[in-house]
């Protein structure tokens, strides 16, 4: 379900509840993160974890007028799952900018390659950064949003308990790894 401005905490509100709704927020993400490989992490949203996105946003740019809340949202909201998929930031993370720039040109297109598999089911490959494109002719983005469409037979699955595989196939990047148990019933809650 989308978020509106009701939805939201004024500037005022939110300083007063900020660390509470912070540390509520950062327990809720540790169930909604997979690291794949040492090196690139899944980071799955929803509406939880985008209002607090847009309530960073508001409070760092002191935004507060109608028409500036309302462009928050749109950037936003198309990131939170609708029912019948999950949607994530995808973030290719080295420690030193010289090994992350030489990852990115070896990685290019990873981001079409990054999958999910509900036991029992085919590969469901990621679309990837329908917002705008972030892979050039050399590298690829450190971050990528992605959306993994399901299946109604795969969310009657999800829903009945099973398993849930995580991977890249990428040639330079090959990883899979099952999501913990906290982590698969957190993104069975994201699905109707």
């Amino acid at each position: 379900m989308q978020l509106t401005r009701n939805d939201l905490y004024s500037l005022e509100q939110y300083a007063q509840t900020r660390s509470d709704f912070r540390a509520q927020v950062m327990a809720h993400k540790k169930t909604r993160q997979v690291p794949i490989g040492a090196h690139t992490t899944l980071y799955f949203e929803d509406r939880l974890t985008i209002q607090y996105q847009i309530q960073e946003m508001l409070r760092v740019e002191r935004i507060f007028e109608a028409e500036g809340i309302e462009d928050e949202l749109s950037a936003y909201n198309p990131l939170i799952p609708d029912g019948s998929n999950w949607k994530a930031t995808f973030m290719i993370e080295y420690e030193s900018a010289e090994e992350r720039r030489e990852a990115l040109m070896r990685l290019r297109g990873i981001e079409d390659m990054v999958w999910v598999q509900v036991a029992g089911f085919d590969k469901v490959f990621a679309i990837a950064d329908e917002d705008l494109e972030r892979e050039d002719d050399t590298k690829t983005s450190s971050v990528h949003f992605m959306r993994f469409e399901l299946t109604p037979p795969m969310v009657a699955a999800m829903k009945e308990g099973a398993a849930v595989m995580l991977g890249s196939d990428h040639p330079d990047y090959g990883y899979q790894v099952e999501a913990p148990p906290a982590v698969r019933d957190s993104l069975t809650a994201d699905l109707v």
